[in-house]
């Protein structure tokens, strides 16, 4: 990783917050690109808020957070990316925006620079075939949260070298994630399984099943997983799930992975989850999880 100096973020919700912490928490110079001011303060004060609560909890050695967010600089200005190394986009899942993103990138960052997406239904190849350097597109998609989680599907498209993945591999090693390698198909491996099981968890809901908080213990309890389903998707937000399940069920047309009304529902009340402070649960503050 000694060549990777410095890397870009591109988005600062949720997931692109929780990738510039661990960008940054490796050493690295971690520039975070949005169009928002009002979102890159937001990214920087949660990110802050999570490092500090880790010297508090013993992660990390007292004054580490102030040294790994001075590593950190937000931007409003794509132009300030021009000395990447590698770049993350952590954008909406719309192939046109990513194609828009990665175009203008192109003709901004250097030539040896990697460009890597965070996406979790889209093709690769496709995503690549709008960049302007197909060969140096890798997918890379952490897991929310994704200051927490180590793993990371790394997906090669068509055209992506040996050598760009290669190098996005060990990159993604150094920043202490575990990688694993997935095929160029829609979900990848993790939300191949997790798109359709929400939506199913979400109609259950919507049916009166069960609530939300009963839902959540019993799987925690007899799966033994850290979080409820329901949990889960208040993190990712249903604005994002609605995204997630368009794109998947747009390109695999499984009827499980069609959006829940629900979904569209909670988006027109406003309650899109940990975000907004409602959603399948009510929260008091809207720090990242772990703060």
């Amino acid at each position: 990783m000694s060549e990777i100096k410095t890397v870009g973020i591109v988005g600062s919700g949720t997931m692109g917050t929780g990738i510039a912490i661990v960008v940054a928490r490796a050493g690295l110079k971690t520039i975070v690109l949005d169009s928002r001011q009002e979102a890159l303060d937001n990214a920087r004060k949660q990110a802050a808020a999570f490092l500090a609560k880790s010297v508090a909890r013993g992660k990390l050695e007292a004054g580490q957070d102030e040294a790994i967010m001075a590593q950190w600089k937000g931007t409003t200005q794509a132009e300030d990316l021009a000395e990447c190394d590698v770049v993350i986009e952590a954008v909406f899942e719309d192939l046109k925006v990513k194609h828009d993103l990665f175009s203008r990138l192109d003709k901004i960052c250097p030539a040896h620079t990697i460009f890597a997406s965070n996406t979790s239904t889209i093709s690769i190849t496709e995503i690549a075939g709008g960049s302007g350097r197909g060969d140096r597109v890798v997918g890379m998609h952490f897991c929310l949260p994704a200051q927490l989680m180590k793993l990371v599907e790394m997906s090669p498209g068509m055209t992506t070298s040996e050598d760009t993945f290669n190098k996005a591999w060990a990159f993604c090693e150094a920043l202490g994630q575990k990688p694993v390698r997935t095929r160029d198909t829609p979900g990848f491996i993790l939300n191949y399984f997790l798109i359709p099981w929400h939506n199913d968890v979400i109609n259950m809901v919507d049916q009166g099943v069960a609530e939300p908080a009963d839902i959540d213990v019993a799987v925690k309890t007899a799966l033994g997983y850290p979080l409820g389903p329901l949990e889960l998707l208040d993190m990712v937000g249903m604005d994002t799930q609605k995204l997630l399940s368009d794109a998947m069920h747009g390109l695999t047309h499984e009827p499980r992975a069609a959006c829940p009304p629900l979904v569209k529902r909670m988006i027109g009340a406003g309650k899109l989850g940990r975000k907004t402070g409602a959603g399948f649960h009510v929260y008091e503050s809207n720090k990242i999880f772990g703060a």
